[in-house]
């Protein structure tokens, strides 16, 4: 069962944890490295605000496909699989191009608008779209799964933004 409650909190925390980062680095720290990918923090940051773009723009995708046989999701996530080192180049340098537009001024502000949209749409969810699945190219993300449902998608941002926070070389972190 889906707690929409608590995906909405996780939206609310990314936003107050953004504008904290935000505004805990300087200049220094946002053009500095970031810890294990080869952006900077400042680019980083914006990566992880995509996630939250890119789902909603995976939504209607999965809506889609849910409603098809399963294998047309499985020949899709194949095929999406099979196109991992390309996706890794658009992905490594979409970010560092759109971190320029959607930069330490603007993220925030791009980030709180589209949470906000994403939890009015998770309101208006039926209990069967929730449940619409199709299956992901799991070799293009930790946490994609094999086959993910409307409901996780909704969740998936907040954990692929607490994942790169990790990655913040300005941000203290505690060993796991």
């Amino acid at each position: 069962m889906i707690d929409r409650a608590e995906i909405t909190v996780g939206y609310l925390h990314a936003c107050g944890d953004l504008e904290t980062f935000l505004a805990l680095a300087g200049d220094a720290e946002l053009r500095s490295r970031s810890a294990g990918t080869r952006w900077t923090n400042e680019e980083l940051l914006f990566h992880m605000v995509f996630g939250y773009m890119v789902t909603r723009r995976l939504l209607p995708l999965v809506k889609c496909f849910g409603r098809l046989p399963p294998s047309v999701g499985n020949a899709f996530a194949g095929l999406l699989d099979a196109g991992t080192k390309p996706f890794d180049w658009v992905n490594y340098w979409g970010s560092w191009a759109a971190s320029r537009v959607y930069n330490r001024h603007r993220m925030a502000r791009k980030l709180r608008r589209v949470t906000t949209t994403l939890a009015a749409n998770l309101e208006t969810e039926s209990h069967a779209s929730l449940g619409l699945q199709m299956a992901f190219p799991t070799r293009w993300d930790p946490f994609f799964r094999p086959v993910m449902t409307v409901a996780d998608l909704y969740a998936y941002p907040t954990k692929h933004f607490a994942f790169h926070a990790q990655q913040l070389s300005f941000l203290p972190h505690t060993p796991e």
